[in-house]
């Protein structure tokens, strides 16, 4: 996909680092008023306030978190910032800021580069955070993007992982599948694309899950509905490797069990028929799909009322005792043991 050939592509050796990083930077505003300093000096400055800090950092590898055949530059810049906006989200906090450090090889040329930083910059513009600083060095092989986003809370709204209690009642935002089944799609069509380079591939069936997947939005809009509802949670945590997993991180750290209804996992119909088609089961995508960078949380089940209904939340199950373990109840009334089986880094 980035062979180059058009040999006026400008290297990025004729820049510099320095040039590099005046040169994709040039474009990005300040839209916090806690961004005092932001890319040009040694340290970005930021305003000290009365909130609490939240920061979270991840590190996207090439061959291991995506595949530029089929991932657009443009739409890795964007999603880089996603998948930590969602951790920033997933604390009850708001993000303000973010810094972007850049590893690559020679085989990306300048445009490529821009491309990236295009993406990075519709995402900070979208969600109204600053870039604040970073670096960038060079790769022996492909590219590795790392990306810290900062953010504030106030003490009293922040919510940990550690904290659900027995009868609070689980909810998830959104839907569940529909990125690890985007995934799907487009690896098949890659294999395609390499018997038959010529093919054209028709994707209008599958729009919802390729945009879930190159292209996630975090759920920046859930602190601000939970408010509204007047419903503080008692955990919170992004689904990124997997609902399995994310249940068990809660359950284990807040030493309780849980049992969730299959019937009650929110799933879109393209997910739905897409299952059908490659032939998987739609409980397991649900449950160790990852990537779709929903919020699942737990609130007291008083609440229920102000829950239910809600076209946002799904309510799935419950919190129970840790001797009764993470249980999921099938449509047949069953009661299976859940496992954490959504995506691992380390292989």
């Amino acid at each position: 996909m980035l062979e180059d050939k058009n040999q006026n592509k400008t290297s990025l050796a004729e820049l510099g680092e320095f040039g590099l990083i005046d040169h994709i930077t040039n474009y990005f505003k300040v839209e916090q008023p806690s961004t005092i300093k932001g890319v040009g000096d040694d340290a970005a400055v930021l305003a000290a306030s009365e909130q609490q800090t939240l920061v979270t950092t991840d590190l996207l590898v090439e061959g291991v978190h995506f595949d530029l055949s089929y991932m657009p530059l443009k739409h890795l810049g964007y999603k880089s910032v996603m998948v930590n906006l969602s951790d920033v989200y997933a604390m009850n906090g708001t993000a303000a800021q973010i810094t972007v450090s850049i590893a690559v090889s020679n085989r990306f040329p300048l445009e490529a580069i821009e491309e990236l930083y295009a993406g990075i910059q519709l995402a900070c513009d979208t969600y109204k955070i600053d870039l604040v600083g970073g670096d960038t060095t060079s790769s022996t092989k492909g590219i590795l993007i790392s990306v810290t986003a900062i953010g504030k809370a106030n003490k009293e709204d922040i919510v940990f992982r550690d904290t659900a209690k027995e009868t609070d009642l689980i909810v998830v935002s959104g839907d569940l599948g529909a990125a690890y089944l985007g995934l799907q799609v487009l690896e098949r069509e890659k294999q395609v694309f390499k018997v038959n380079p010529n093919n054209q591939p028709d994707l209008d069936n599958y729009t919802y899950l390729i945009e879930r997947q190159l292209k996630p939005e975090a759920r920046k809009d859930i602190a601000g509905l939970l408010k509204e509802l007047e419903v503080q949670p008692t955990s919170m945590i992004d689904i990124s490797d997997g609902l399995s997993s994310e249940l068990f991180h809660i359950c284990t750290q807040s030493k309780v069990g849980c049992k969730i209804y299959e019937d009650k996992l929110p799933l879109d119909p393209q997910v739905i028929s897409a299952c059908e088609e490659f032939e998987l089961d739609s409980t397991m995508v649900a449950l160790s799909g990852g990537e779709d960078y929903e919020l699942l949380f737990t609130v007291p089940i008083g609440d229920f009322d102000k829950i239910k209904g809600n076209p946002n939340f799904s309510i799935i199950g419950h919190i129970t005792e840790k001797t009764q373990g993470l249980q999921l109840i099938t449509r047949a009334n069953q009661e299976i043991e859940l496992k954490a089986q959504g995506w691992n880094s380390i292989q």
